[in-house]
């Protein structure tokens, strides 16, 4: 049996009571922190809090060698565990897709993710966002300005009216990384939103948007204003998103109002 276990957004808590149990009951854990992670804690606490070692493994080890984990999985109970909810990445959907080829029985067990902790948190409706981009660090896509398909999916999206969630740099263990903090035994960056804010204002200045910061954890941070003075603000610790909002219903106008601290004026109401 595998079993894919969404951990959540912060820490060793954030998992489910189900999610628990079955990563307690589990005979082996591994976990990837590649496409996100958890900022609240750390390996050795979520092994003290849920009683399991769990076996970290790259990209690599996942997606390019996984026979391992597979083999355990066709004897014992494996629980393979994600930040945020699983299964929201092509790489957990290929090893479970994998898992089935060998007729492994698979179980997902999901966990809060940043979506939707996003719209709970800005009161901006789920319905109504369409498809998310991720912005990546300069370094890491090679070309000048703003990558076509981040453009492309804010116009896009702003062309039919919904919200757009922008998703931040996350680099672990990244070779690229790596290559520019030489020195550095583990290599971790994250983008911030104000970084993110300074890159998107190069091509949309007076666009708005709504920073989210530290989803999930006890002192989030929703604030908004336009790329270019967002670019000027701190955010504190990561994790961090950018929202930009569509044409809002007045509900939503009210809320990024209240919640955010957006001005009225800069928003598109319907």
């Amino acid at each position: 049996m595998l079993t894919f276990i969404g951990l959540g957004l912060y820490n060793e808590r954030s998992i489910t009571v189900e999610g628990q149990e079955a990563l307690r009951n589990a005979d082996r854990a591994y976990a990837e922190f590649y496409t996100s992670t958890l900022i609240g804690t750390t390996v050795e606490r979520l092994e003290d809090a849920h009683g399991i070692d769990i076996e970290v493994r790259d990209r690599a080890g996942v997606e390019q060698h996984p026979d391992d984990i597979l083999a355990a999985a066709e004897t014992e109970a494996v629980a393979f565990l994600t930040a945020g909810d699983t299964m929201i990445s092509t790489t957990h959907v290929d090893l479970r897709l994998r898992a089935h080829e060998r007729g492994i029985e698979t179980r997902v067990i999901h966990g809060v993710t940043a979506q939707t902790a996003t719209s709970a948190l800005t009161g901006l409706q789920n319905y109504r966002f369409g498809k998310a981009t991720t912005l990546p660090f300069p370094y890491a896509h090679g070309a000048d300005g703003l990558p076509a398909s981040v453009t492309e999916t804010i116009d896009e999206n702003r062309e039919n009216g919904v919200h757009t969630v922008v998703y931040l740099d996350i680099k672990v263990d990244n070779e690229a990384a790596t290559n520019r903090l030489e020195g550095d035994d583990t290599v971790e960056e994250y983008m911030t939103a104000d970084v993110g804010a300074e890159l998107l204002a190069e091509e949309y200045p007076n666009l708005v948007g709504v920073v989210v910061a530290r989803a999930g954890s006890p002192d989030p941070l929703v604030e908004a204003g336009t790329m270019s003075e967002l670019a000027d603000r701190e955010f504190g610790e990561p994790l961090h998103l950018l929202v930009v909002p569509g044409d809002c219903h007045l509900l939503e106008a009210d809320a990024l109002v209240e919640l955010a601290g957006a001005d009225r004026d800069t928003l598109d109401i319907v």
